[in-house]
């Protein structure tokens, strides 16, 4: 008889999901599939509210990545205002998203995804943490947390709180850096940009330690998507989309942002509050697509500071086009740490930055706007319509783990599929199928959302436990 096993709740990931591995009749993994099971409705409570209160409410979306939110929805407000805002004003939403950036991956590779790689996939789960991290590496887990201390001290520093700044508004942001600040920041580079070195290092001495899960952990062709500069360069806040093929073939680039409709489309699964995308002209399943670090580093023709360029380079020797391993997500958002360090010495010493001109002034010219940026994650996409009096008429939010549905779905089967024998099941196989999930880092809380009317089971209980009224709506 066939037989299901289910793994609930999936651990160290941001948010609540279950896997479910379909057994067959000769007791071999058949089917596997990720459910996201929790629902945030961020696109319906924001109907009515003025446009202005956007940035700030989309940052709440999240804690893990607020900074994302808080800029892709200024970027969709300034294209409401149709104005360009000051130059300074780009500038410091860059600063604060490379401080985003370093926090986020830091949290992924060190607090989630460490225990697998430094204690083992099949290591004691009790001790499989970051506390046992902290106790058989130290220096690893302390390098760890300083990273993750800076990426949060530049957020504070710019937006006056590490967790759901409002700093970023339409048209701007709404302080500029003061001479202290930028004095505090450029201080500390040094240490971190030696600090994000080291564990790259470390990671490129090991790697070589888990052949067999780089071979297995979701490594099968995808299509690749992400915003590049118009150099072609890693950009991590403003530029255009570009897609590539399995072969590393470009089949669409400088995709402005109001056209992402054009190239995209979201599918609905009845399984999980996670919308599929995928690429429009493959159709469902074929357009399958991946996005984050991983595909960043495939997509581009260059980083553009100096260290990361040269990690790039050995990063593109790993196979002969594009880099098909999930498991690489994790060698990748170590190069973008580097990356984002010396991104943010460069933007601290242009003589520009300390301008107090951050903010320009307008009102609504558009009734639709559409803001992109990539968030650690990946891209990350914000669309809005207001009406006449700039209040939310509709907003759709394709976000960065959603983009990834598909591939992690395919992900976990192939998983599954390699290392999960019912007959010798055992703790380790099933961290595998887990572990292929966090390579992906998914950030649950805004991801998910409600395509028409959602299923609904009310239940009132009397004192005693009695039903005494009950509402089921399919």
């Amino acid at each position: 008889m066939a037989q299901t096993i289910v793994i609930d709740p999936v651990t160290r990931i941001e948010g609540h999901a279950k896997i479910t591995i379909q057994l067959d009749e000769e007791d071999k993994v058949a089917d596997a599939r990720l459910h996201i099971t929790q629902f945030r409705g961020f696109e319906k409570f924001v109907e009515g509210r003025p446009y202005l209160e956007m940035p700030s409410l989309m940052a709440r979306i999240c804690g893990i990545c607020p900074v994302s939110h808080l800029l892709a929805s200024a970027k969709a407000c300034d294209e409401l205002l149709a104005v360009a805002i000051p130059p300074t004003a780009s500038m410091l939403r860059r600063i604060m998203h490379m401080g985003q950036t370093i926090q986020s991956h830091a949290l992924s590779f060190f607090h989630l995804a460490s225990p697998d790689l430094l204690l083992g996939l099949d290591g004691d789960p009790a001790k499989r943490n970051v506390f046992g991290v902290l106790q058989e590496y130290p220096q690893l887990a302390r390098d760890g947390i300083r990273l993750r201390q800076f990426g949060q001290e530049v957020i504070a520093l710019l937006g006056g709180k590490r967790i759901h700044p409002a700093w970023a508004v339409p048209g701007g942001v709404s302080a500029p850096l003061t001479v202290e600040h930028r004095d505090q920041l450029l201080a500390q580079l040094p240490d971190i940009l030696a600090l994000a070195q080291r564990t790259l290092d470390w990671y490129k001495g090991v790697m070589d330690n888990y052949r067999e899960e780089i071979r297995t952990f979701g490594n099968f062709p995808s299509l690749y998507m992400g915003i590049v500069s118009p150099k072609g360069e890693l950009e991590l806040y403003d530029g255009k989309l570009r897609f590539m093929n399995a072969r590393g073939e470009i089949i669409a680039d400088q995709v402005e942002s109001n056209r992402y409709g054009e190239y995209i489309e979201e599918a609905v699964e009845p399984d999980s509050y996670l919308k599929s995308p995928y690429y429009k002209s493959l159709g469902y399943q074929h357009g399958m697509y991946r996005v984050g670090p991983l595909a960043r580093l495939n997509l581009i023709d260059a980083c553009g500071t100096p260290r990361a360029d040269e990690e790039w380079a050995e990063f593109r020797d790993l196979e002969r086009g594009p880099a098909s391993s999930s498991f690489h997500y994790h060698y990748a958002r170590l190069i973008e740490i580097l990356y984002a360090v010396e991104t943010m010495e460069k933007l601290l010493r242009d003589e520009r930055i300390l301008d107090p001109h951050v903010r320009a002034i307008a009102r609504p010219n558009r009734s639709e706007g559409v803001g992109i940026a990539e968030a650690p994650r990946g891209t990350l996409i914000h669309h809005y319509r207001i009406d006449q009096n700039g209040l939310m008429e509709w907003a759709n939010l394709i976000i960065a783990t959603g983009h990834n549905n598909l591939a992690m779905n395919r992900s976990i089967l192939q998983v599954a599929r390699h290392f999960v024998k019912s007959k010798s099941l055992s703790e380790g196989m099933l961290n595998r199928v887990e572990a292929v999930v966090r390579a992906y880092d998914p950030c649950l809380s805004c991801s998910t959302h409600a395509v028409g009317q959602m299923p609904l089971h009310v239940q009132l209980l009397g004192p005693g436990g009695e039903l005494c009224a009950e509402v089921l709506r399919d």
